[in-house]
Protein backbone atom coordinates (compact mmCIF):
# COMPACT_ATOMS: atom_id res chain seq x y z
CA UNK A 1 0.00 0.00 0.00
CA UNK A 2 2.85 2.33 0.91
CA UNK A 3 4.67 1.56 -2.35
CA UNK A 4 1.51 2.32 -4.35
CA UNK A 5 1.08 5.65 -2.56
CA UNK A 6 4.72 6.55 -3.18
CA UNK A 7 4.34 5.62 -6.86
CA UNK A 8 1.28 7.87 -7.24
CA UNK A 9 3.00 10.77 -5.47
CA UNK A 10 6.14 10.46 -7.60
CA UNK A 11 4.10 10.15 -10.82
CA UNK A 12 2.03 13.24 -10.03
CA UNK A 13 5.19 15.17 -9.12
CA UNK A 14 6.89 14.19 -12.39
CA UNK A 15 3.86 15.08 -14.55
CA UNK A 16 3.44 18.41 -12.73
CA UNK A 17 7.11 19.21 -13.28
CA UNK A 18 6.86 18.32 -16.97
CA UNK A 19 3.78 20.49 -17.47
CA UNK A 20 4.83 23.46 -15.36
CA UNK A 21 8.44 23.44 -16.54
CA UNK A 22 7.87 22.77 -20.25
CA UNK A 23 9.07 26.27 -21.16
CA UNK A 24 12.52 25.27 -19.86
CA UNK A 25 12.49 21.52 -20.48
CA UNK A 26 11.39 21.53 -24.15
CA UNK A 27 14.23 23.80 -25.37
CA UNK A 28 16.67 21.75 -23.28
CA UNK A 29 15.47 18.46 -24.80
CA UNK A 30 15.82 19.92 -28.30
CA UNK A 31 19.29 21.14 -27.35
CA UNK A 32 20.19 17.55 -26.46
CA UNK A 33 18.87 16.43 -29.85
CA UNK A 34 20.90 19.24 -31.42
CA UNK A 35 23.94 17.81 -29.61
CA UNK A 36 23.16 14.29 -30.87
CA UNK A 37 22.99 15.57 -34.45
CA UNK A 38 26.27 17.42 -34.00
CA UNK A 39 28.02 14.31 -32.70
CA UNK A 40 26.72 12.32 -35.69
CA UNK A 41 27.96 14.93 -38.17
CA UNK A 42 31.29 15.09 -36.34
CA UNK A 43 31.66 11.30 -36.56
CA UNK A 44 30.95 11.52 -40.30
CA UNK A 45 33.64 14.20 -40.72
CA UNK A 46 36.23 12.05 -38.94
CA UNK A 47 35.52 9.13 -41.24
CA UNK A 48 37.31 11.10 -43.95
CA UNK A 49 40.94 9.91 -44.25
CA UNK A 50 42.51 13.36 -43.79
CA UNK A 51 40.13 14.69 -41.11
CA UNK A 52 41.82 13.33 -37.98
CA UNK A 53 45.17 14.69 -39.08
CA UNK A 54 44.18 18.20 -40.19
CA UNK A 55 40.95 18.97 -38.28
CA UNK A 56 41.35 19.24 -34.50
CA UNK A 57 38.48 18.28 -32.20
CA UNK A 58 37.62 21.85 -31.20
CA UNK A 59 37.56 23.02 -34.83
CA UNK A 60 35.18 20.22 -35.85
CA UNK A 61 32.78 21.35 -33.13
CA UNK A 62 32.86 24.93 -34.38
CA UNK A 63 32.37 23.85 -38.01
CA UNK A 64 29.44 21.57 -37.24
CA UNK A 65 27.83 24.07 -34.87
CA UNK A 66 28.12 26.82 -37.50
CA UNK A 67 26.66 24.60 -40.25
CA UNK A 68 23.63 23.72 -38.13
CA UNK A 69 23.06 27.35 -37.10
CA UNK A 70 23.19 28.47 -40.74
CA UNK A 71 20.77 25.69 -41.66
CA UNK A 72 18.33 26.77 -38.93
CA UNK A 73 18.61 30.36 -40.12
CA UNK A 74 17.92 29.34 -43.72
CA UNK A 75 14.87 27.28 -42.73
CA UNK A 76 13.58 30.06 -40.45
CA UNK A 77 13.83 32.57 -43.31
CA UNK A 78 11.87 30.30 -45.67
CA UNK A 79 9.15 29.60 -43.12
CA UNK A 80 8.83 33.24 -42.07
CA UNK A 81 8.50 34.40 -45.70
CA UNK A 82 5.96 31.70 -46.47
CA UNK A 83 3.82 32.60 -43.45
CA UNK A 84 4.01 36.29 -44.40
CA UNK A 85 2.89 35.53 -47.96
CA UNK A 86 -0.01 33.39 -46.74
CA UNK A 87 -1.07 36.07 -44.26
CA UNK A 88 -1.04 38.89 -46.82
CA UNK A 89 -2.81 36.93 -49.56
CA UNK A 90 -5.51 35.16 -47.54
CA UNK A 91 -8.30 37.41 -48.83
CA UNK A 92 -8.04 36.03 -52.38
CA UNK A 93 -8.95 32.55 -51.11
CA UNK A 94 -12.35 33.61 -49.67
CA UNK A 95 -14.23 33.46 -53.01
CA UNK A 96 -12.91 29.92 -53.52
CA UNK A 97 -14.27 28.83 -50.15
CA UNK A 98 -17.64 30.29 -51.07
CA UNK A 99 -17.49 28.47 -54.40
CA UNK A 100 -16.66 25.13 -52.78
CA UNK A 101 -19.54 25.36 -50.31
CA UNK A 102 -21.97 26.40 -53.03
CA UNK A 103 -20.94 23.49 -55.26
CA UNK A 104 -21.20 21.01 -52.40
CA UNK A 105 -24.60 22.39 -51.44
CA UNK A 106 -25.93 22.08 -55.00
CA UNK A 107 -24.49 18.58 -55.36
CA UNK A 108 -25.86 17.10 -52.13
CA UNK A 109 -29.00 19.30 -51.96
CA UNK A 110 -28.64 19.67 -48.20
CA UNK A 111 -29.70 22.90 -46.46
CA UNK A 112 -27.08 22.44 -43.77
CA UNK A 113 -24.50 23.92 -46.16
CA UNK A 114 -26.22 27.27 -45.72
CA UNK A 115 -25.26 27.17 -42.07
CA UNK A 116 -21.72 26.11 -42.96
CA UNK A 117 -21.51 28.97 -45.43
CA UNK A 118 -22.61 31.50 -42.81
CA UNK A 119 -20.02 30.17 -40.35
CA UNK A 120 -17.22 30.21 -42.90
CA UNK A 121 -18.29 33.63 -44.09
CA UNK A 122 -17.67 35.03 -40.59
CA UNK A 123 -14.41 33.13 -40.28
CA UNK A 124 -11.36 35.39 -40.11
CA UNK A 125 -8.71 33.61 -42.16
CA UNK A 126 -6.23 36.39 -41.52
CA UNK A 127 -6.60 35.89 -37.78
CA UNK A 128 -5.92 32.16 -38.10
CA UNK A 129 -2.86 32.70 -40.27
CA UNK A 130 -1.75 35.40 -37.86
CA UNK A 131 -1.93 32.87 -35.03
CA UNK A 132 0.20 30.52 -37.10
CA UNK A 133 2.71 33.32 -37.66
CA UNK A 134 2.81 33.98 -33.91
CA UNK A 135 3.43 30.29 -33.33
CA UNK A 136 6.34 30.36 -35.75
CA UNK A 137 7.74 33.44 -34.02
CA UNK A 138 7.49 31.65 -30.69
CA UNK A 139 9.33 28.69 -32.19
CA UNK A 140 12.09 30.97 -33.46
CA UNK A 141 12.35 32.43 -29.96
CA UNK A 142 12.78 28.90 -28.58
CA UNK A 143 15.44 28.30 -31.23
CA UNK A 144 17.59 30.98 -29.59
CA UNK A 145 17.29 29.23 -26.23
CA UNK A 146 18.00 25.87 -27.88
CA UNK A 147 21.22 27.24 -29.35
CA UNK A 148 22.27 28.69 -25.97
CA UNK A 149 21.58 25.39 -24.17
CA UNK A 150 23.40 23.44 -26.88
CA UNK A 151 26.43 25.74 -26.61
CA UNK A 152 26.74 25.09 -22.89
CA UNK A 153 26.27 21.35 -23.44
CA UNK A 154 29.25 21.50 -25.82
CA UNK A 155 31.26 23.34 -23.19
CA UNK A 156 30.27 20.79 -20.54
CA UNK A 157 31.01 17.77 -22.74
CA UNK A 158 34.77 17.82 -22.17
CA UNK A 159 34.49 17.85 -18.37
CA UNK A 160 31.59 15.38 -18.07
CA UNK A 161 33.83 12.30 -18.26
CA UNK A 162 36.02 13.65 -15.44
CA UNK A 163 32.97 14.33 -13.27
CA UNK A 164 31.54 10.85 -13.84
CA UNK A 165 34.89 9.29 -12.97
CA UNK A 166 34.96 11.11 -9.64
CA UNK A 167 31.31 10.30 -8.90
CA UNK A 168 31.85 6.52 -9.13
CA UNK A 169 34.51 5.03 -6.88
CA UNK A 170 33.88 1.60 -8.40
CA UNK A 171 35.37 1.25 -11.87
CA UNK A 172 32.86 -1.52 -12.65
CA UNK A 173 29.87 0.72 -11.92
CA UNK A 174 31.44 3.51 -13.95
CA UNK A 175 31.97 1.22 -16.94
CA UNK A 176 28.40 -0.06 -16.68
CA UNK A 177 27.07 3.51 -16.61
CA UNK A 178 29.19 4.34 -19.64
CA UNK A 179 27.77 1.30 -21.40
CA UNK A 180 24.19 2.33 -20.64
CA UNK A 181 24.82 5.89 -21.83
CA UNK A 182 26.42 4.46 -24.97
CA UNK A 183 23.32 2.37 -25.67
CA UNK A 184 21.05 5.38 -25.19
CA UNK A 185 23.21 7.51 -27.48
CA UNK A 186 23.39 4.81 -30.15
CA UNK A 187 19.62 4.12 -30.15
CA UNK A 188 18.59 7.78 -30.15
CA UNK A 189 21.23 8.86 -32.68
CA UNK A 190 20.29 5.96 -34.94
CA UNK A 191 16.59 6.83 -34.70
CA UNK A 192 17.10 10.55 -35.29
CA UNK A 193 19.48 10.00 -38.21
CA UNK A 194 17.29 7.49 -40.04
CA UNK A 195 14.06 9.35 -39.26
CA UNK A 196 15.60 12.56 -40.60
CA UNK A 197 16.60 10.79 -43.83
CA UNK A 198 13.08 9.38 -44.24
CA UNK A 199 11.38 12.69 -43.37
CA UNK A 200 13.68 14.61 -45.70
CA UNK A 201 12.94 12.21 -48.55
CA UNK A 202 9.21 12.55 -47.91
CA UNK A 203 9.44 16.35 -47.75
CA UNK A 204 11.49 16.68 -50.94
CA UNK A 205 9.25 14.35 -52.99
CA UNK A 206 6.14 16.12 -51.65
CA UNK A 207 7.68 19.49 -52.52
CA UNK A 208 8.10 18.36 -56.14
CA UNK A 209 4.42 17.38 -56.28
CA UNK A 210 3.29 20.67 -54.70
CA UNK A 211 5.42 22.70 -57.16
CA UNK A 212 3.99 20.76 -60.12
CA UNK A 213 0.43 21.41 -58.92
CA UNK A 214 1.23 25.08 -58.25
CA UNK A 215 0.51 25.26 -54.53
CA UNK A 216 1.31 28.62 -52.95
CA UNK A 217 4.12 28.65 -50.36
CA UNK A 218 5.19 25.11 -51.30
CA UNK A 219 8.39 25.31 -49.16
CA UNK A 220 6.27 25.88 -46.05
CA UNK A 221 4.01 22.88 -46.72
CA UNK A 222 7.01 20.69 -47.59
CA UNK A 223 8.70 21.68 -44.32
CA UNK A 224 5.45 20.98 -42.46
CA UNK A 225 5.32 17.50 -44.02
CA UNK A 226 8.98 16.96 -43.06
CA UNK A 227 8.33 18.03 -39.45
CA UNK A 228 5.07 16.11 -39.00
CA UNK A 229 6.71 12.95 -40.30
CA UNK A 230 8.53 12.70 -36.94
CA UNK A 231 5.12 12.10 -35.32
CA UNK A 232 4.31 8.36 -35.57
CA UNK A 233 1.24 7.37 -37.65
CA UNK A 234 -0.81 10.55 -37.17
CA UNK A 235 1.88 12.89 -38.49
CA UNK A 236 1.92 11.43 -42.00
CA UNK A 237 -1.88 11.60 -42.18
CA UNK A 238 -2.02 15.25 -41.07
CA UNK A 239 0.93 16.10 -43.32
CA UNK A 240 -1.06 14.80 -46.29
CA UNK A 241 -4.43 16.35 -45.46
CA UNK A 242 -3.20 19.88 -44.67
CA UNK A 243 -1.70 20.76 -48.10
CA UNK A 244 -4.53 18.91 -49.86
CA UNK A 245 -7.18 21.00 -48.09
CA UNK A 246 -5.19 24.16 -48.76
CA UNK A 247 -5.07 23.31 -52.48
CA UNK A 248 -8.86 23.03 -52.38
CA UNK A 249 -9.08 26.48 -50.80
CA UNK A 250 -6.51 27.97 -53.16
CA UNK A 251 -7.98 26.74 -56.45
CA UNK A 252 -11.62 26.22 -55.48
CA UNK A 253 -11.60 22.96 -57.44
CA UNK A 254 -11.44 19.31 -56.49
CA UNK A 255 -8.91 18.22 -59.14
CA UNK A 256 -5.81 19.77 -57.47
CA UNK A 257 -7.13 18.53 -54.12
CA UNK A 258 -7.33 14.95 -55.37
CA UNK A 259 -3.92 15.15 -57.08
CA UNK A 260 -2.21 16.37 -53.90
CA UNK A 261 -4.14 13.96 -51.68
CA UNK A 262 -3.35 10.91 -53.83
CA UNK A 263 0.23 11.82 -54.81
CA UNK A 264 1.44 12.97 -51.39
CA UNK A 265 -0.49 10.14 -49.74
CA UNK A 266 1.21 7.63 -52.05
CA UNK A 267 4.62 9.06 -51.11
CA UNK A 268 3.77 8.74 -47.41
CA UNK A 269 2.60 5.13 -47.86
CA UNK A 270 5.61 4.02 -49.93
CA UNK A 271 8.21 5.74 -47.74
CA UNK A 272 6.49 4.80 -44.48
CA UNK A 273 5.68 1.18 -45.30
CA UNK A 274 8.48 0.15 -47.68
CA UNK A 275 11.57 2.32 -47.25
CA UNK A 276 11.35 3.15 -43.53
CA UNK A 277 10.98 -0.47 -42.27
CA UNK A 278 14.02 -1.51 -44.35
CA UNK A 279 16.09 1.28 -42.82
CA UNK A 280 14.95 0.82 -39.22
CA UNK A 281 14.44 -2.94 -39.12
CA UNK A 282 13.95 -3.99 -35.50
CA UNK A 283 16.58 -1.62 -34.11
CA UNK A 284 14.20 0.25 -31.82
CA UNK A 285 12.27 -2.85 -30.69
CA UNK A 286 9.39 -0.63 -29.54
CA UNK A 287 5.85 -1.97 -29.32
CA UNK A 288 3.42 -0.34 -31.81
CA UNK A 289 0.77 -0.09 -29.07
CA UNK A 290 3.28 1.58 -26.74
CA UNK A 291 4.20 3.96 -29.58
CA UNK A 292 0.59 5.10 -29.95
CA UNK A 293 0.08 5.40 -26.19
CA UNK A 294 3.32 7.38 -25.84
CA UNK A 295 2.14 9.62 -28.67
CA UNK A 296 -1.13 10.34 -26.85
CA UNK A 297 0.42 10.80 -23.41
CA UNK A 298 3.27 13.07 -24.45
CA UNK A 299 0.89 14.93 -26.76
CA UNK A 300 -1.26 15.75 -23.74
CA UNK A 301 1.76 16.87 -21.71
CA UNK A 302 3.75 18.85 -24.29
CA UNK A 303 1.41 19.14 -27.29
CA UNK A 304 2.86 18.77 -30.80
CA UNK A 305 6.38 18.92 -29.39
CA UNK A 306 5.60 15.99 -27.11
CA UNK A 307 4.33 13.98 -30.07
CA UNK A 308 7.57 14.58 -31.96
CA UNK A 309 9.65 13.58 -28.94
CA UNK A 310 7.46 10.65 -27.83
CA UNK A 311 9.49 7.89 -29.52
CA UNK A 312 12.99 9.04 -28.42
CA UNK A 313 11.79 9.55 -24.83
CA UNK A 314 10.13 6.12 -24.72
CA UNK A 315 13.24 4.41 -26.11
CA UNK A 316 15.37 6.08 -23.42
CA UNK A 317 12.92 4.88 -20.75
CA UNK A 318 13.03 1.33 -22.13
CA UNK A 319 16.84 1.25 -22.08
CA UNK A 320 17.07 2.64 -18.54
CA UNK A 321 14.37 0.31 -17.16
CA UNK A 322 16.22 -2.65 -18.65
CA UNK A 323 19.24 -1.96 -16.43
CA UNK A 324 17.55 -2.75 -13.11
CA UNK A 325 15.88 -5.94 -11.88
CA UNK A 326 12.90 -4.10 -10.35
CA UNK A 327 12.02 -2.28 -13.58
CA UNK A 328 13.11 -4.86 -16.16
CA UNK A 329 9.52 -6.12 -16.51
CA UNK A 330 8.44 -2.60 -17.53
CA UNK A 331 11.10 -2.56 -20.24
CA UNK A 332 9.86 -5.94 -21.51
CA UNK A 333 6.31 -4.58 -21.77
CA UNK A 334 7.52 -1.53 -23.68
CA UNK A 335 9.42 -3.66 -26.20
CA UNK A 336 7.91 -5.19 -29.32
CA UNK A 337 9.29 -8.73 -29.02
CA UNK A 338 9.95 -8.93 -25.28
CA UNK A 339 13.63 -9.48 -26.00
CA UNK A 340 15.69 -6.79 -24.26
CA UNK A 341 19.02 -8.62 -24.18
CA UNK A 342 20.66 -5.82 -26.16
CA UNK A 343 19.61 -3.36 -23.44
CA UNK A 344 19.74 -5.35 -20.20
CA UNK A 345 23.02 -4.88 -18.41
CA UNK A 346 23.01 -4.53 -14.68
CA UNK A 347 24.27 -1.26 -13.29
CA UNK A 348 24.12 -2.31 -9.68
CA UNK A 349 23.94 -5.65 -7.96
Amino acid sequence: MKNAANFIIVTVAIITTLVMGKGILIPFVFALIFWFFTREIRKTIYKLPFAKRFIPYWLSNILVFTIIILFFGFISEIITNSITNLTTSYSKYEPNVEKIITNLGSYFHIDIFKSIKSVVGDFDYGSVLGDVANGISSLLGDTFMIVIYALFIFLEESSLKVKLTKMFTSKENYNQLQEMLGKIEFSISNYLRLKTYVSLLTGVLSYIILIMVGIDSAPFWAFLIFLLNYIPTIGSLVGTVFPAVFSLIQFGEFTPFLIVLIAVGAIQVIVGNVIEPKLFGKSLNLSPLVTILALAIWGQIWGITGMILSVPITVIMMIIFAQFDKTKSVSIMLSESGNIDQFSKKVTK
